[in-house]
């Protein structure tokens, strides 16, 4: 999960500088392609996405994940990246089914 969120953050930064007319679009980008991309992996999850875009202004963003399930079968990562203008975290979520 981890390194198909950072690939699908990694190509998304490469071409953008922060626009705040184009964030709610770019935000849904980043989480069609991450479900996208987890969908094909064909494994018995559930997946739950959350993406924060957040332009670069000496702002400091703190945020937290906090879940209760079943450890041995569930899981999380959070994925954290940025370019010289917006910074970006991507939060997925899998769920076995």
């Amino acid at each position: 999960m981890e390194e198909i969120g950072k690939q699908t953050i990694s190509q998304f930064l490469e071409k953008v500088y922060y626009n705040e007319e184009k964030t709610n679009f770019w935000v849904s980008q980043i989480l069609d392609t991450t479900l996208k991309e987890l969908s094909k992996l064909n494994k018995p999850f559930k997946y739950i996405a959350t993406c924060i875009l957040m332009e670069k202004n000496g702002s400091p963003l703190t945020t937290s994940n906090v879940s209760l399930w079943d450890e041995n079968s569930d899981g999380l990562c959070s994925v954290q990246m940025g370019n010289e203008s917006l910074d970006c975290i991507l939060c997925i979520y899998a769920l076995k089914i």
